[in-house]
């Protein structure tokens, strides 16, 4: 049994200012000096980001759509343990989640998973007595969901705020914070949504001590802080890295062969649990900077490119070329390269005309059309991540198109919401769009750790 205290912060609806506040609280309760964990529902990368930023742990995502509902408490559990509190940011509005699923992947589901209070952070820049009934409502939709409290957020005035507590406190629903507009705390955004934290390091910390600041003077942190020691007992166990690749059909591989991870301000999306996952496999995880480092890690046998943003940095990683020839001898040699989104952009022959590693034959550019949403796809043969037949589910998230965006073999077979193919895979090659949770089926890790293991150490070519 577990007795973490937590919050789930959530929202009407996207845009209202959840992200600040949820990274403020955490940053608050932080620099309190209470040990916090940040999880965040649903599949985004960038957020998680900004809440490491804020607890100096890593930021975690709960989606019960790539895992499985069954999976939400066991990863909580393990991504909170020692904290001293755990604050669960949401996605989207309360109750809405995968498209076509009910409340699946929704942050109302994953609070029920978790059994936690709901603290309801509402826009209230302009209405005043219908906040009542905007809160009645999402307080009543589903008994399931306790939603104990309200954070208004963009209040105009101290006149506002009386306005707004009167007609919340005439639908007995707390307000335990009132927030005025505040553009030091604001974080920009482009075309995926926040500006990752690694592209804009000392500006990020600046936002997020604001944001901290703000709730500070804004919130009832201790009214706060009680509604989460009010959270229930948590019955499972925490999820366990060695146990999920035991039971994935093999036990760790021996020699500790070293797996690469692409990282910096171009590779930014990554899931904690995949590196746990490597090295419980038997991996030893070797992160580099495509930006800066110009060759891979000594000894390296495997190679796994995540996603990011590489269309902000074409130029840079194209002119990085003796990394480009590093990675083109890898993957000529057959070891594992296993590449997600943005890795799949690198591994072709350009980027809006950019030259890049040209592993793959294709070619990419951006696009004004954005590609999104959740997908099940199987493999359709064996290759360095999946064996033939694995089913997955996953996400698409990008602003790129690849031309052509299937290789003769494909890596995926999508089978939801659409049939086709999708990905590249050649000897030791795999890359496609599509970003899979690895803690939901662990035989990937340990197949990707087992591969490495079988290639010999390859050091990178000078010059």
């Amino acid at each position: 049994m577990s007795t973490i205290p937590r919050l789930v912060i959530a929202a009407p609806a996207s845009g209202t200012g959840k992200t600040t506040v949820a990274t403020g609280l955490m940053a608050a309760f932080t620099e309190a000096g209470l040990t916090v964990s940040a999880h965040k529902v649903g599949p985004d990368y960038i957020d998680p980001g900004y809440h490491a930023l804020a607890t100096g742990r890593p930021g975690r995502n709960l989606d019960a759509y790539l895992c499985g509902p069954d999976q939400v408490e066991p990863l909580f559990l393990h991504g909170s343990a020692g904290a001293d509190l755990a604050v669960v940011e949401g996605v989207m509005g309360l109750y809405d989640g995968a498209s076509g699923y009910g409340e699946l992947a929704s942050t109302a589901q994953v609070a029920k998973l978790l059994r936690a209070p709901v603290v309801l952070v509402v826009d209230a820049s302009a209405q005043s007595r219908s906040v009542a009934a905007l809160v009645h409502g999402f307080a009543s939709w589903d008994p399931g969901v306790r939603l104990a409290g309200v954070i208004l957020n963009k209040v105009g005035s101290d006149r506002h705020e009386e306005l707004l507590r009167a007609a919340l406190d005439e639908a007995g629903v707390p307000v335990l914070g009132a927030l005025r507009r505040a553009p030091q705390v604001q974080t920009p955004s482009r075309h995926l949504g926040l500006v990752p934290v690694a592209e804009r390091q000392a500006e990020a910390v600046d936002s997020v001590r604001a944001q901290a600041a703000q709730v500070r003077e804004g919130c009832d942190l201790k009214a706060l802080l009680a509604l989460a020691h009010s959270a229930p007992e948590l019955p499972g166990t925490a999820w366990d890295p060695a146990q999920a690749v035991a039971r994935s059909g093999a036990g760790s591989v021996t020699g500790k062969p070293v797996v690469a991870v692409a990282g910096g301000a171009a590779f930014t999306f990554s899931y904690a649990e995949h590196a746990e996952l490597l090295t419980a496999a038997g991996a030893e995880v070797a992160v580099f900077d495509p930006l800066r480092d110009e060759r891979l890690p000594s000894g390296t046998q495997a190679l796994v490119i995540g996603g990011g943003f590489p269309e902000m940095y074409a130029a840079e990683l194209s002119a990085n070329e003796p990394l480009r020839r590093s990675v083109v001898a890898l993957a000529a040699s057959g070891a594992p390269v296993v590449a997600e989104c943005a890795g799949l952009l690198y591994l072709s022959r350009s980027l809006d005309g950019n030259p890049m590693c040209g592993v793959l034959s294709a070619d990419a550019r951006m696009s004004q059309r954005l590609t999104l949403g959740y997908r099940e796809a199987v493999a359709l043969s064996d290759n360095a991540l999946a064996a033939a037949g694995t089913r997955v589910r996953g996400h698409e998230f990008h602003r790129t198109v690849l031309e052509p965006g299937a290789g003769t073999s494909p890596a995926w077979g999508m089978t939801h919401p659409a049939r086709r193919v999708e990905g590249h895979v050649q000897d030791g090659v795999h890359a496609s769009y599509l970003h899979v949770h690895w803690a939901a089926e662990p035989s990937l890790a340990r197949r990707l750790a087992a591969g490495a293991a079988a290639r010999p150490p390859l050091e990178a070519p000078r010059g």
